[in-house]
């Protein structure tokens, strides 16, 4: 069983950046499909990105196209969530979650793994 752990979350700025990681305890990790939702409070937890098992698929949602990027370091069982150009309605609590076999990666229900998540707190 996967066990996820989410770190690099703060207090920023708008318009400032973070880099949030998600490391997880198996060593199989390099399997496994990665992906980031986030949950502000009051609302459902929503996409973010995800990224294959290798890297070469990766997907973002709309909001964030274009100032987030996603990618795993298998070596270090780690996949990074690099925010730039931070918006207050970005702030959430940041989840990221694993599955092996993963047909709609933009969906909660295709992960059984999901961490504890770790707060983005973006200030106008």
């Amino acid at each position: 069983q996967v066990q996820l752990v989410e770190s690099g979350g703060g207090l920023v700025q708008a318009g400032g950046s973070l880099r949030l990681s998600c490391a997880a305890s198996e060593s199989t990790f390099s399997t496994y499909a990665i992906a980031w939702f986030r949950q502000a409070p009051g609302k459902e937890r929503e996409f973010v990105a995800a990224i294959g098992w290798n890297g070469t698929r990766i997907y973002f949602a709309d909001s964030v196209k274009g100032r987030f990027t996603i990618s795993r370091d298998n070596a270090k069982n780690t996949v990074y969530l690099q925010m730039n150009s931070l918006k207050p309605e970005d702030t959430a609590v940041y989840y990221c979650a694993a599955d092996l076999v993963v047909i709609k990666p933009r969906q909660t229900a295709s992960y059984d793994y999901w961490g504890r998540g770790t707060q983005v707190t973006v200030s106008s």
